[in-house]
C-alpha cells in the first residue's frame, strides 16, 4: 500500500495512469460516498460523473442504486446531520445544543410550509376574469330579455 499515489483532491491516481488504453473504474466507499452526497446536494449525473472521474455511462453502471433513490438522499443527509448533532448534545456539548435547536426549528418550518402547501388553494378571481364574467353574464341577461320580448309579440299577433 506504500506505493499508492493520490493526486491534488485526495483522490487515488489509478493504475495504468499514462499509459494506453483506459484503466478500469474502480468503486470505492469514498466514492460511493461522494456520488450520494453530490446527490443529496442536487447535482446532476453529469457533474457526478465529472467529479469522480467517470463517464456518464460508468457512473449509471457502477452507482445504479443510488441513483434510483437520489430523491431520498437529501433526507438522508439532513438526518445523519441531525442525529451527529443529536449524539453530540446528549454528551453534553452545549454549541451542539444550540444547533440542534436550530436544526428542530428549521425542521419545524419546513414541515408547516409543507402543511400549509397541502391545503387546497381557492381559485382567486382577478379583475380582468371578473369583468369578463359579468360581461358574459349581462349578455346572457339580455339574451334573455329579447327572447322574452320576442314571446311577448309573438303572443300578440
Amino acid at each position: 500500500m506504500g506505493d499508492d499515489v493520490f493526486d491534488l483532491f485526495g483522490n487515488p491516481v489509478r493504475s495504468g495512469k499514462g499509459r494506453k488504453g483506459r484503466p478500469a473504474f474502480e468503486v470505492t466507499e469514498r466514492n460511493r460516498n461522494k456520488v450520494k452526497l453530490l446527490l443529496a446536494l442536487g447535482w446532476a449525473n453529469d457533474r457526478i460523473a465529472n467529479a469522480i472521474e467517470c463517464s456518464l455511462a460508468t457512473l449509471k453502471r457502477h452507482f445504479r442504486a443510488e441513483l434510483k433513490v437520489r430523491d431520498q438522499m437529501r433526507d438522508r443527509l439532513e438526518a445523519e446531520r441531525i442525529m451527529l448533532v443529536a449524539e453530540q448534545a446528549a454528551t453534553g456539548n452545549v454549541g451542539a445544543h444550540r444547533v440542534l435547536g436550530t436544526l428542530i426549528d428549521r425542521n419545524d418550518r419546513m414541515e408547516a410550509e409543507s402543511a400549509l402547501s397541502q391545503q387546497p388553494k381557492t381559485d382567486k378571481v382577478g379583475k380582468k376574469e371578473t369583468r369578463a364574467h359579468s360581461a358574459l353574464a349581462a349578455d346572457e341577461a339580455l339574451e334573455q330579455e329579447l327572447k322574452q320580448e320576442i314571446l311577448g309579440i309573438a303572443r300578440h299577433h
